[in-house]
């Protein structure tokens, strides 16, 4: 679905990443994690397409980037973004059908509209349609762009991608797991995530792979009870911890400050 080999990016001449390897299969949700300036945001970019100075190459579906008709790739991929505009002079029912600008040219049709409402059920921002987006929340503006990008993605063609940069800011426990399932009901369906995270436990309890990163490059990368190890962890975070099974799912459980 997705590959790079020998990713690297630097600005001003202070490396950011060095000869990152990336390969994610069909299906999959890759999630990326690592201490603050690990560059977990800077790949997400890369592998996304949008850095507009990387000389890269990253193949999606076998093809680079720069071979996708423009028209037809956001059919085929999608990406979250954590920093989006706070002053946006919209109802939230328009800010989600943005991610359908890609299918009409005027004016939304009926398969538009219905897939703005089913993305803004699973993300549980439906009751607030006609709020203006102003007066929402930071939790709820997250959430209203997280149905964007669903609703964006709700086509017949299979295969699809999105990436995720740290979707889960400013949600309560509740919506943080209702959109974690909701990214795994994608994957199930045979579609692809990759996403950055920062919560190890949600990381290792969702998770199929975790990449690990530290100062720009990979510690590891593998399933999850490879990579959360307490050795592993206690090291690349600088803090120590415990590790033990999670009772709900065997997962690793870490524990930190123990």
């Amino acid at each position: 679905m997705l590959q790079a080999e020998k990713i690297s990016y630097a600005h001003r001449k202070f490396t950011i990443l060095e000869d990152i390897d990336v390969l994610v299969n069909t299906g999959e949700l890759l999630v990326i994690v690592g201490p603050n300036g690990a560059g977990k945001s800077t790949l997400l970019n890369l592998l996304a397409n949008e850095m507009d100075d990387s000389n890269d190459s990253i193949f999606f579906k076998e093809k680079t980037f720069e071979a996708w008709d423009k028209k037809e790739l956001p059919h085929h991929k999608a990406k979250f973004s954590q920093s989006n505009s706070h002053d946006i002079p919209l109802s939230v029912k328009d800010v989600v059908m943005m991610g359908r600008y890609p299918y009409f040219n005027t004016t939304p049709q009926k398969q538009d509209s219905e897939a703005a409402a089913k993305a803004m059920a699973e993300t549980d921002v439906a009751a607030l349609a006609l709020r203006d987006y102003n007066q929402l929340s930071g939790g709820e503006k997250q959430r209203v762009h997280l149905a964007r990008v669903l609703a964006q993605l709700d086509n017949e063609v299979t295969n699809k991608l999105v990436f995720l940069d740290e979707p889960l800011n400013n949600l309560d426990v509740l919506h943080q797991h209702r959109i974690l399932h909701t990214v795994k009901n994608f994957t199930e369906r045979g579609n692809t995530a990759v996403m950055v995270l920062h919560d190890l436990n949600l990381a290792a309890q969702f998770a199929d792979s975790v990449m690990l990163l530290k100062n720009g490059k990979i510690v590891r990368h593998d399933i999850p009870d490879k990579v959360f190890t307490r050795e592993i962890i206690s090291s690349v975070y600088n803090f120590p911890c415990t590790i033990c099974p999670n009772p709900v799912n065997k997962n690793p459980l870490i524990i930190f400050g123990t």
